[in-house]
C-alpha cells in the first residue's frame, strides 16, 4: 500500500477507447446513454494504492473524458446520459485517499485539473450541445463522487437510510474538495452558506429527505420504484434537448501519433522538445487539401475532417505535455499554411454551427482552447513567414502570455500576417464567457471596433501592433535576439511564480463559477497540498487510515 510513487514509469496516455476501459461501462438505449461505474481496484494507473470503493484516479477520470466524447460525437441521438454505478451501495467514494497521499504535489495538482475540466465540460455539453445529465446515486456518495455528481444538470438520490452525500476533505483529509464542489454548492446549487459550512465539516454526509430539503439533491426515491425514477427523470431531461434524433454517429477513431524522444507527431500538430531551453514548440498546420463544405460531406469525412482531427491532436498534444513533461516551461506556438484554408474551414463551422456534428466540432475545439488557457505554462505566439494566424488560429495567439510579429516592411510579399474574424468575437468562450478578444481589451469599445472594422483583412505586423493585436513587431535585424532574450528571461524565472503570474494576468475579465474553480479553488487546494497539516509525516492526508490522528499546526496563515 505504501510503495513509492513513480510518475517516471511510464507516459501517461490519455487516448483509450471502451473495449479498454477497466472502470467504466458505456450502455446505449434509445435516447439515454448509461455511464455506469465499477472500478477496478487492482488497474490504478500507477502502483501504489489500490482503488476500493469506487475510488477513482487519473486512469479512471481518462476513461470518463473519452466515454463523454463518445456520447457527443458517436452517439448524437442521446439526450441524457445517466451517471450511476454498478457496486451495491456505494456510487463513488471520490479521490482515491491512498493515491493522493503517496502522490507528488505536481501530480495531485494535475489530477486535480484535469478531473476539472471533465466536470465542466459536462456542464460545457449540457449548455452548448443540448446534452443533459442525470446523477442516479444509488449508494454512497462522498467528496469527488459527490462532486461529479454537482456536475451532472440532476442528482436522483436513493432513499435507503444508508446512502448519503457528503464533502468529508476538511475534517478527514486536511484538504479541500479538488473538484469544484465547493463553489458548486453555492453558485450552482445555492445551498444555504452556514448549511454548506455544517455540511464540508462533517464527515457522515446528509441522507434522504435532508439532502433535498438542503438542495444538496433534486429528488429522492426509495428503492423499489429508484429504477423507474430514474427513467423518468432521464426521459424529462430528454425533452429539454434539441439533440437529433435517428441519426448515425462519427466514429472517433485512433489518432494517427508519433511519439519520439524529443517530439510528438501528429497529421495536424507537431510539439518539438528543446530540454536545454525548456521549450516546447507546437506547430499547427492549416488543412493541406480543400475541405467539404456541405453537410453530408462533413458527416462522410467523419474524424478525418480537418477542424475534429486538428482538435483532437491539440487537445491530446496539450494532456501529454501537461503530464508527461513537467519542466518544459514555456510553449511557443506557432502554425503554417495557407490562412485562406483556415478561414474557409473557419466559414463552414459558422455556416452549418447549427448540426449536431459541426456543433460538436465547435464544442470540442472551445474546450481545448479552455484547456491551453488554464495550462500552467508560458505561451508566447511566434507569427513569422508562412504563418497562418487568422480566425480559429488566431485565437492561439490571443490565448498567449505575448505575441510577436515578425515586421517585414521591404518584403511584403513574405511578410506574415494575422486575420481577425468573426469566429473570434464569441465562437470560443473563456471561462469568463467573454471571447479572447474582448478579454485582450476589457470589452471596451473603441479597441473592440477598432478590430472589427478591419476584420477579414490580412494585417501585417505594423498594422496588427497598431491594433493591440500583438506584443511586439521585431523587424528581421532584431527578431531573432528579442525572441531568444525573452524566451531566456523566462527560462530563468521561478516556475511557481510564473504560473501565478500568468494566471492572475490571463482571467482579467468578470468571475465566472468556472473561474471560481480554476482560480480561487485551484489557488487555495494548491497551497494546502503543501501544508505540513495535509501532506507533512503527521499530516491527515498522510495518516489516513493508519490508524494515527493527525497532529495539526494550530497556527492560522
Amino acid at each position: 500500500m505504501n510503495a513509492p510513487f513513480a510518475p517516471e514509469l511510464a507516459r501517461v496516455e490519455y487516448q483509450t477507447e471502451p473495449s479498454r476501459y477497466h472502470h467504466w461501462t458505456l450502455s446505449v438505449d434509445g435516447e439515454v446513454a448509461t455511464l455506469a461505474m465499477n472500478v477496478d481496484e487492482d488497474a490504478g494507473l500507477r502502483p501504489g494504492y489500490k482503488l476500493k470503493l469506487n475510488s477513482y484516479d487519473l486512469g479512471v477520470d481518462i476513461e470518463l473524458h473519452d466515454a463523454l466524447n463518445r456520447v457527443r460525437f458517436e452517439h448524437p441521438s442521446v439526450r441524457t446520459v445517466v451517471v450511476t454505478s454498478l457496486r451495491e451501495r456505494i456510487f463513488c467514494s471520490g479521490a482515491n485517499i491512498f493515491m493522493l497521499g503517496v502522490s507528488p504535489h505536481a501530480w495531485k495538482v494535475n489530477f486535480c485539473k484535469f478531473t476539472n475540466e471533465t466536470r465542466n465540460g459536462i456542464e460545457d455539453s449540457s449548455r452548448h450541445s443540448g446534452l443533459k445529465f442525470l446523477a442516479a446515486v444509488n449508494g454512497a456518495c462522498a467528496g469527488g463522487g459527490y462532486e461529479l455528481a454537482l456536475a451532472c444538470d440532476e442528482i436522483l438520490l436513493v432513499d435507503d437510510r444508508s446512502s448519503s452525500v457528503s464533502l468529508p476533505e476538511v475534517p478527514l483529509l486536511g484538504v479541500l474538495p479538488g473538484t469544484g464542489g465547493l463553489t458548486r454548492l453555492t453558485d450552482k446549487r445555492h445551498v444555504r452558506h452556514d448549511l454548506a459550512d455544517i455540511f464540508c465539516t462533517t464527515t457522515e454526509g446528509v441522507r434522504g429527505k435532508k439532502a433535498q430539503d438542503w438542495r444538496l439533491v433534486d429528488a429522492i426515491a426509495k428503492p423499489a420504484v429508484f429504477a423507474q425514477a430514474v427513467r423518468d427523470r432521464a426521459a424529462a431531461l430528454a425533452a429539454q434537448s434539441d439533440r437529433p434524433a435517428g441519426t448515425a454517429g462519427v466514429a472517433l477513431t485512433p489518432l494517427d501519433r508519433t511519439i519520439e524522444a524529443d517530439a510528438l507527431r501528429y497529421p495536424n500538430v507537431v510539439v518539438t522538445i528543446d530540454r536545454a531551453a525548456r521549450t516546447a514548440t507546437f506547430t499547427l498546420k492549416a488543412p493541406a487539401a480543400a475541405l467539404p463544405i456541405t453537410v453530408d460531406a462533413i458527416v462522410a469525412a467523419g474524424a478525418a475532417w480537418w477542424p475534429l482531427a486538428m482538435a483532437r491532436e491539440l487537445d491530446d498534444a496539450i494532456l501529454s505535455m501537461r503530464t508527461n513533461e513537467l519542466e518544459i516551461g514555456t510553449w511557443l506556438l506557432k502554425t503554417e499554411g495557407d490562412a485562406q484554408a483556415v478561414l474557409a474551414a473557419d466559414a463552414t463551422l459558422l455556416a452549418h454551427r447549427d448540426h449536431w456534428f459541426v456543433r460538436e466540432t465547435i464544442g470540442l475545439l472551445r474546450r481545448t482552447l479552455s484547456r491551453l488557457d488554464v495550462s500552467s505554462r508560458t505561451l508566447f505566439a511566434l507569427i513569422e513567414p508562412g504563418s497562418c494566424f487568422a480566425g480559429t488560429f488566431l485565437e492561439l495567439a490571443l490565448a498567449a502570455d505575448r505575441t510577436y510579429m515578425l515586421a517585414l516592411p521591404d518584403e511584403p510579399a513574405r511578410a506574415p500576417r494575422l486575420v481577425a474574424t468573426e469566429v473570434n468575437f464569441g465562437l470560443y468562450p473563456m471561462a469568463t464567457d467573454q471571447s479572447r478578444i474582448a478579454r485582450r481589451f476589457y470589452e471596451e469599445a473603441p479597441a473592440l471596433d477598432a478590430v472589427r472594422a478591419r476584420a477579414g483583412e490580412a494585417l501585417d505586423a505594423d498594422a496588427a501592433h497598431a491594433l493591440g493585436l500583438v506584443t511586439a513587431a521585431p523587424d528581421d535585424i532584431d527578431w531573432a535576439d528579442e525572441v531568444r532574450i525573452a524566451i531566456e528571461e523566462r527560462a530563468a524565472m521561478s516556475p511557481d511564480a510564473l504560473t501565478g503570474l500568468e494566471a492572475n494576468l490571463r482571467f482579467n475579465g468578470p468571475e465566472t463559477m468556472a473561474t471560481r474553480i480554476f482560480g480561487r479553488l485551484t489557488a487555495w487546494q494548491n497551497w494546502i497540498f503543501q501544508r505540513p497539516n495535509a501532506v507533512g509525516d503527521k499530516g491527515a492526508l498522510k495518516l489516513y487510515g493508519k490508524g494515527e490522528k493527525p497532529q495539526f499546526d494550530r497556527n492560522r496563515v
